[in-house]
């Protein structure tokens, strides 16, 4: 019985990082990796392009404002700057005409490419707000990782109450 029962409380805990993994990865596919491949574009056009499709989705899953912190707001979470930057930076890139100098074109993808991406010990990731793939149900995922948590320790106790019992 300590068994079933152990097992079963590590499900929920299973099913949520299964889910969050799954809403990661839908992020990154339909936004997440757009950034990226505007920072590694090699032309003004690709980068509107790749651009583009990340603020249309944006814009599509409201998410233009709004914090995706769960207990207090820091700058590093607020939507509403990291999207209006995203939209100076296209706005940029829609300025650039065709008699645009190649320099002036290099300069202009050099500094989107830096407002794109944040360089660290690990070497380059996208610019976004931590979170942002779930959002806007963070408080919710918030309170589905703890129970779930505590619900696989309590399974994890009756496993190992099971294993050491003599």
């Amino acid at each position: 019985m300590k068994v079933a029962l152990g097992c079963f409380l590590l499900i929920p805990l299973l099913i949520f990082t299964t889910v969050r993994t799954v809403k990661k990865v839908r992020y990154d596919i339909d936004c997440g990796g757009h950034l990226k491949r505007a920072a590694d574009a090699n032309t003004v056009e690709i980068a509107k392009i790749e651009l583009k499709t990340t603020l249309d989705y944006l814009k599509e899953n409201e998410m233009t404002k709004g914090y995706t912190s769960v207990l207090y707001q820091t700058p590093d979470e607020d939507i509403a700057f990291w999207f209006n930057n995203l939209t100076q930076s296209y706005g940029e890139l829609e300025r650039v005409t065709e008699n645009a100098s190649q320099l002036e074109k290099s300069n202009l993808l050099i500094k989107l490419r830096e407002t794109l991406l944040d360089h660290g010990k690990d070497g380059d990731t996208v610019t976004e707000p931590l979170g942002i793939s779930i959002y806007p149900n963070n408080v919710m995922y918030a309170w589905w990782a703890l129970i779930s948590g505590l619900m696989a320790c309590v399974g994890v106790g009756l496993l190992l109450w099971k294993i050491f019992e003599h």
